[in-house]
């Protein structure tokens, strides 16, 4: 089992900063927005008394006799979301003096932990992630994580074998496997591309001119493979227009998702079953929206962190599929 999920930042022209990701799974998740209030405990699959944050957040998730919550933003404007690694190296056991965590129960963790990068990069050194099964997919789940806030830092962390890591990510952009440094590395191959028509060249006595516009971006990857979208996603946040105005932007955000939203069909798994893109997740760094774009129907659902949802005893869902055409859910 496999997911395949990309994500990156964005910075619009206001100088306000956005997270967003598709969620590409075979498995069907059934997400759906959520928000989860403050004080809000989850339960653990690696300690017995689970973990609660003083943030409360908007994200997307599943509640599974407790939430199951794979990426979010919180009202101090950390965003953060799970991608799978299958080179992950978790540890096997708690280690003493350490916050153990299942690789799932990151994302919660740190959202309603902290408020910047700058405090999660002070954390990492106490954190751990355990090598236990996820109670609902029966496997020990390989992910990494991407975090970002309102500043534009935004750092992936990865579980190698000297704990967990943070890497500092000037791409602004994170896929799945291979680990994070390879594909900087991989960025190499493609200093060659540009958004403009590319000079003609000279063949003999042929002047090749080229068939227009985009051939400067002759080469851009058009696969579904991780490398591929890392570097196809890297281009096109380089590229893209800066929009002012938090609708326009999200209107941007998901014509770039487009590039990699994978339809049903296109990527199949070994057993026959189809990797595909669940939905797409948008981050308001700024002012803490979260948005959902499920793949049954385009429809693009807002979650705004009122007072009362933040205060509230119990986390609340949106079940999208019910929810026909109101498009934001306060």
């Amino acid at each position: 089992m496999l997911a395949m999920c990309t994500s990156f930042t964005y910075e619009d022209a206001d100088k306000n900063w956005y997270l967003s990701r598709t969620m590409d799974f075979e498995a069907e998740l059934s997400g759906r927005p959520v928000v989860i209030p403050r004080n809000y405990h989850f339960n653990s699959t690696v300690t017995a008394e689970g973990f609660a944050g003083q943030y409360g957040f908007g994200g997307a998730g599943r509640d599974l006799g407790g939430y199951f919550v794979v990426d979010g933003v919180n009202e101090a404007g950390l965003g953060a979301a799970t991608l799978y690694l299958e080179e992950s190296n978790y540890s096997e056991k708690p280690l003493a003096d350490h916050v153990n965590l299942g690789s799932p129960e990151v994302v919660p963790y740190l959202l309603g932990h902290y408020a910047s990068v700058a405090e999660v990069k002070a954390a990492v050194a106490q954190l751990n992630v355990v090598a236990v099964p996820n109670p609902f997919m029966k496997i020990v789940v390989p992910l990494h994580w991407v975090v970002a806030d309102k500043t534009g830092a935004m750092i992936v962390l990865e579980q190698t074998g000297n704990g967990l890591e943070y890497f500092d990510d000037p791409a602004g952009v994170m896929t799945n496997s291979p680990q994070f440094p390879w594909h900087l590395l991989n960025l190499n191959q493609y200093p060659h591309l540009r958004p403009t028509i590319e000079a003609s060249t000279q063949y003999g006595d042929v002047k090749a001119t080229g068939f227009g516009a985009g051939t400067g971006a002759m080469g851009l990857p058009g696969d579904y493979t991780s490398p591929s979208r890392f570097v196809r996603m890297a281009y096109l946040r380089q590229n893209a227009e800066q929009v002012s105005g938090e609708a326009n932007v999200i209107n941007t955000l998901s014509h770039l998702t487009s590039s990699v939203n994978i339809p049903k069909g296109e990527k199949l798994m070994a057993n026959g079953g189809s990797d595909y893109t669940q939905y797409r997740g948008y981050m308001s760094l700024n002012t803490g929206h979260y948005y959902f774009q499920p793949y049954q129907d385009q429809t693009i659902y807002e979650i705004t962190l009122s007072e009362d949802l933040l205060n509230a005893k119990d986390a609340h869902e949106y079940p999208v599929a019910q929810a026909q055409q109101i498009n934001v859910l306060n």
